[in-house]
């Protein structure tokens, strides 16, 4: 077996006669540079820069486009932890993001190397590099703070900061440890100055921005009037599949990719590939039985609420193209490893868990970042569709045709009553405007509380420490 790529090359910097020596920055970054060049993916500039940053032990705040190689960056940050004997942690908001992140830097660094926590799970905790939800970590932080074993810390989709449920976990490692250097990774973040100000005066250490990435697969944007069986059709007839087609609910995405059996969107050759890549797996009844159905038509689904087994299936045959459409959630937002050439938004609104309303320009940006894939694609596409109702009405004065008689007796159809509606000038106005500047949604929890009081002296004294750190308005 070929041995971990880059714990071989730190093998190299570290040899077994002198297991004290930390290497000089200059020589992990011409071996880290040379190893990405064996990939086969030499670093880009933005990548060149972030490394150097890194290896100047300098916080760095990446702002650069999806398909632009964020991960090669968190590889960096973890590379140089290792080198200078330091211990890392990666973060992620979804529990699927942080496995799929643990069995990839398995590879990289061997399996000693790296361990994985979320509230689930617990494999090798001791490990050097530890990847976690973004909870886990803060929660740790809360309990040790400034006594916590911490080199660095890569906090990926740090948009998330701005989340209104959960932001308080991205914020409370920036407040309870200064020791680390902080990588902070996201395609979304808006105006950074507030965090390089905040950086620079928490912790006496240099803030890097990297936000000069120009995104290797160029955006096609358009908004459509069309049926989503035609839409998809006339997609994967231009060769634009495959397609996802974002849904605001786990349910939603189930009912329209089950509506989409009756289109005829692959040849059979394809279904009996699937097949045979299916070969034994075993469904269970249920959900099990409809997706094996759908995914037999070349149809899948994808969301975080599907047994990790299933979510696994349809990124493999995803991954071998051999599904034209993925009816699926805005976690598709959220780096989940699928390829994908075009992105269908069926709605520019979204129920918030408090109200309707229209997507944020980072909300946007980050499901339509998704389309394209880097050294696959050399262009991708985002289309947004119209609301049903408008769909409705171009449909009845089509069939209408020239006769001016037949298109004064339609009927138009109205939005729902009470709903929030979208349209054409809805959709240039997000696809022209800039992420939102993140807020803090930083709260105190009982969980908090609760962590806090098993910290190393005065719980009182902490808390305060950190509700005076906290990025709230005076």
């Amino acid at each position: 077996m070929t041995a971990p790529a880059l714990n071989a090359m730190l093998d190299a910097l570290i040899p077994a006669d002198d297991p004290e020596r930390v290497p000089e920055p200059e020589e992990v970054y011409l071996a880290f540079s040379q190893w990405a060049e064996t990939t086969g993916r030499p670093l880009y500039p933005h990548q060149d820069e972030a490394l150097s940053e890194i290896l100047q032990d300098r916080h760095v705040i990446a702002a650069t486009p999806t398909g632009s190689g964020k991960s090669m960056i968190a590889l960096a940050a973890h590379t140089a932890s290792l080198a200078r004997g330091g211990r890392s942690y990666y973060t992620a908001p979804l529990k699927a993001l942080v496995s799929e992140k643990f069995f990839e830097l398995v590879r990289l660094f061997g399996a000693d190397n790296v361990g994985m926590v979320t509230g689930d799970t617990s494999i090798n905790a001791a490990a050097p590099i530890i990847c976690c939800t973004a909870e886990i970590l803060a929660n740790q932080c809360l309990r040790e703070g400034e006594d916590m074993d911490v080199d660095c810390v890569v906090m990926d989709e740090f948009h998330y900061y701005a989340d209104p449920q959960r932001g308080w976990a991205w914020q409370v490692p920036l407040l309870e440890l200064p020791q680390a250097q902080m990588v902070l990774l996201s395609a979304t973040l808006g105006d950074v100055s507030f965090f390089v100000r905040d950086l620079r005066e928490r912790t006496g250490r240099e803030v890097a921005v990297v936000d000069d990435a120009v995104r290797p697969v160029p955006l096609e944007m358009e908004y459509v009037v069309e049926p989503i069986g035609e839409l998809l059709q006339r997609l994967v007839g231009q060769d634009k599949a495959p397609v996802y087609v974002v849904h605001f609910s786990q349910k939603e995405a189930i009912e329209r990719a089950t509506s989409l059996l009756s289109v005829d969107l692959v040849p059979k050759s394809r279904k009996a590939d699937v097949a045979r890549a299916l070969g034994d797996f075993r469904f269970g009844g249920g959900f099990g039985a409809t997706l094996s159905r759908l995914l037999r038509a070349g149809i899948g689904v994808h969301h975080a609420g599907m047994l990790p087994r299933y979510r696994r299936l349809v990124e493999r045959l995803a991954r071998e193209g051999l599904l034209s459409v993925i009816c699926g959630t805005d976690t598709l937002g959220v780096g989940i490893n699928v390829p994908i050439r075009s992105v269908v938004m069926t709605s520019l609104v979204k129920f918030d868990g408090s109200k309707e309303r229209h997507l944020t320009a980072r909300e946007f940006h980050q499901i339509a970042g998704r389309a394209g894939r880097a050294g696959f694609d050399t262009r991708g596409y985002v289309i947004v569709q119209a609301p049903e109702h408008v769909i409705e009405n171009a449909k009845a004065l089509a069939k209408a045709g020239d006769d001016e008689r037949k298109r004064r007796k339609i009927v138009r159809k109205k939005a729902p009553e009470g709903r929030v509606n979208w349209t054409d000038k809805t959709f240039e106005r997000l696809r022209d405007a800039a992420p939102e500047t993140l807020t803090s949604q930083f709260q105190v929890t009982t969980t908090m509380v609760l962590n806090l009081m098993e910290r190393a002296g005065d719980p009182v004294a902490a808390m305060a420490g950190l509700l005076e750190r906290a990025h709230e308005p005076e």
